[in-house]
């Protein structure tokens, strides 16, 4: 069971990345390196898929768990964990947590943010 959950979230992790890979670059050939066009894409994109795909597995009951495994974990996991941070935002807002949802937005972006900033000071002086 477990081996198999495993092959489940390596297929998916596969496809994702391979996406991720092609759509930015194809995104970056077209709109040019100007602005990060290609992550943006990628993210907004990502964030359509994984509500669709909630959407078919919550409303529509049409994914089972393996499913869901595959393509919300495995794949949309890999193409974008910015999806999974939505994702899981809007779960704290069905669960009528909204002052968490926004805490999770607000903390992910801007300490993420400044802790990449901290990496990068490190990095410079180790």
């Amino acid at each position: 069971m477990l081996l198999t959950k495993i092959i489940y979230l390596i297929i998916g992790g596969s496809l994702g990345t391979v996406a991720r890979y092609f759509i930015s670059n194809a995104t970056y050939q077209l709109f040019g390196s100007g602005f990060p066009y290609g992550t943006l894409t990628v993210n907004l994109l990502g964030c359509f898929i994984m509500g669709l795909l909630a959407a078919l597995s919550d409303y529509k009951l049409l994914l089972g768990p393996s499913a869901r495994l595959l393509l919300m974990i495995g794949f949309c996991g890999a193409f974008t964990t910015f999806s999974t941070l939505i994702f899981e935002t809007n779960n704290l807002i069905k669960d009528g947590q909204d002052l968490r949802a926004l805490a999770n937005i607000m903390v992910s972006v801007i300490a993420g943010f400044i802790i990449f900033r901290i990496g990068i000071f490190l990095g410079r002086i180790l």
